[in-house]
């Protein structure tokens, strides 16, 4: 059942199975299986999921490879909303471990927005991860390029890179470090942009000398490029430098803040889980690009698969077996 401000009241009294936060992929699947394990669940979705913008999923198994990630999305949501699966789009502000309950106060409506509370027994984090994009003055002319040969990911779409002539574009010394000299397996055709964000170290700058990577300091103007191809980039003093692809990797924010008063252990920015998802809190469950693993929407699929089957495991041995009652008569 779609939820909205109308009908709200009526769904904040019960507490449910699971609350899913989280639209994307991982999220999906979660409510997808819950429902079919005849769980009540609510999904709250901010909208925009890391996948939403994605162009073409490549690496799905079984679909066509010029699949938007749009569609992927709007087939999974149908698919909950078929097996009767509660979805609020809302923006979700804090969970408050009751002890037997999680209390999740949402913000619902971005113009004369309301709060509700809603309650669950479990949880599911699935809210996922919003990339860094380089900060232009017309984030308008990033969009036209990014999710086509503009990338975020290079695990996913590093073979699309091959030998062509690729723009890093970095937010950090680390995130060359980490990522230029993996990148160069697909393509050593590199030139490394820093928007003039920050200053390379000199020994990494001899490094990247060595294997003939070039670094443009001088910000970024604008992409060029039709037809949402990315041929190049316009700088800031009018040079145009050339290219076929790029990669961006300029950090990430983390959509995780409403958990900030429960005690959960991180690696890094990443949540701690163990192999059916589970966090160190024993019923706050995380999927996706939130937990450690790869960023991959085929993954975070299989993650809600794992977080719902423990979940529901869980409270069918709670619950117990359910008897015949005519043949006890």
């Amino acid at each position: 059942m779609q939820l909205s401000k109308n009908n709200l009241q009526d769904k904040q009294n019960p507490i449910y199975d699971v609350i899913v936060i989280g639209g994307g992929a991982g999220g999906l699947s979660a409510g997808i299986y819950l429902k079919r394990y005849r769980l009540s669940s609510l999904m709250i979705d901010k909208g925009k999921a890391r996948s939403f913008w994605m162009q073409e999923l490549h690496n799905y198994l079984g679909l066509p490879p010029d699949t938007p990630g749009r569609v992927l999305l709007q087939r999974g949501k149908e698919h909950y909303a078929s097996l009767d699966g509660d979805f609020l789009n809302g923006f979700v502000e804090e969970v408050i471990d009751e002890g037997q309950t999680f209390a999740i106060k949402v913000k619902v409506g971005r113009q004369n927005s309301i709060e509700a509370v809603f309650r669950s027994k479990y949880l599911i984090a699935a809210s996922g991860i919003i990339d860094y994009l380089p900060p232009l003055d017309d984030m308008r002319n990033v969009y036209e390029y990014a999710g086509y040969n503009l990338h975020v990911c290079m695990v996913c779409d590093g073979y699309e890179m091959i030998d062509k002539k690729c723009g890093f574009f970095a937010g950090s010394e680390v995130a060359i470090e980490e990522m230029v000299f993996n990148l160069s397996w697909f393509t050593p055709y590199i030139t490394i942009f820093t928007h003039g964000v920050f200053t390379i170290s000199e020994p990494l700058r001899n490094k990247l000398k060595e294997y003939g990577y070039p670094i443009i300091e001088t910000p970024i103007h604008q992409f060029v490029g039709k037809n949402h191809k990315m041929t190049g980039v316009e700088l800031t003093d009018g040079s145009l430098i050339e290219l076929e692809t790029g990669l961006i990797s300029m950090g990430s924010r983390y959509h995780n803040t409403y958990l900030k008063d429960i005690n959960l252990e991180l690696q890094g920015n990443n949540l701690l889980t163990d192999k059916m998802c589970r966090t160190s809190h024993p019923r706050i469950f995380a999927i996706g690009d939130l937990k450690v693993g790869l960023n991959q929407v085929i993954i975070a699929a299989g993650d809600g698969a794992l977080a719902a089957t423990a979940i529901w495991r869980e409270i069918r041995r709670t619950t117990g077996a359910r008897p015949w009652l005519e043949n006890l008569a």
